[in-house]
């Protein structure tokens, strides 16, 4: 009997130098129903993306050449790829080097080496939140002529556009907390703020608006 064909979970690309962890998580995210792709450096993801749009990206913050860091900002400065989740592998674990992860564009990092289990997590999480925000971007689309005056008649402090600027980057109150240095309770209430200003319910809904509007 044939065993049933598993559902396919997305395209991953995934961007490491190092051949046993490449094996590595081909291996893991094959098994879980992912598409993978492969590049051994910065430049050799950028040349795939220009062929292949994946639904994420796992990225090597230290490689040869282009480093992860300037290979994201690459990513995002791209606009056809911006709205890329890249999450960081990197065995960086200071608080500086986290927070420079998140300033290149990065939507979360793991720790190497990698845990299959935890980097399987934050895939699935970011997938799904990507193609939340995208259905709600071109729900948004409909009605854009609206969008600009929503956003002006807002008028949010400048502190709540950044945290909303941010939000629309895809990051985690967690790490909007980390890159404004403000506490996660503070997030929380300028949140509050921003989504009754906008008239707004939900996060996706915020960063649909957002993301039409302020770049990211």
């Amino acid at each position: 009997m044939n065993e049933p064909t598993r559902e396919s979970q997305g395209t991953v690309l995934v961007v490491d130098d190092a051949p046993d962890t490449l094996r590595m998580l081909c291996d893991a995210l094959a098994q879980e129903g992912y598409t993978v792709l492969v590049a051994r450096d910065g430049q050799q993801a950028l040349d795939r993306l220009a062929y292949v749009l994946p639904d994420a990206v796992l990225l090597d913050a230290v490689m040869p050449g282009l480093s992860g860091f300037e290979t994201c900002r690459a990513i995002k400065a791209h606009a056809s790829w911006a709205h890329l989740p890249v999450i960081f592998m990197t065995g960086l674990s200071d608080t500086a080097d986290i927070v420079a992860g998140f300033a290149a564009g990065g939507v979360d990092y793991v720790v190497k080496p990698v845990k299959i289990e935890e980097v399987l997590a934050r895939l699935q999480t970011h997938v799904r939140n990507a193609r939340i925000t995208s259905a709600a971007q071109e729900e948004a689309a409909r009605s854009a002529p609206e969008v600009p005056a929503r956003l002006i008649d807002a008028a949010l402090t400048p502190r709540e556009t950044e945290v909303l600027s941010w939000l629309a980057k895809g990051k985690t109150n967690r790490d909007i907390a980390d890159i404004l240095g403000m506490s996660h309770r503070t997030v929380n209430k300028h949140l509050e703020h921003i989504f009754e200003k906008l008239g707004v319910e939900t996060r996706a809904a915020a960063a649909a608006l957002a993301s039409r509007t302020i770049p990211v």
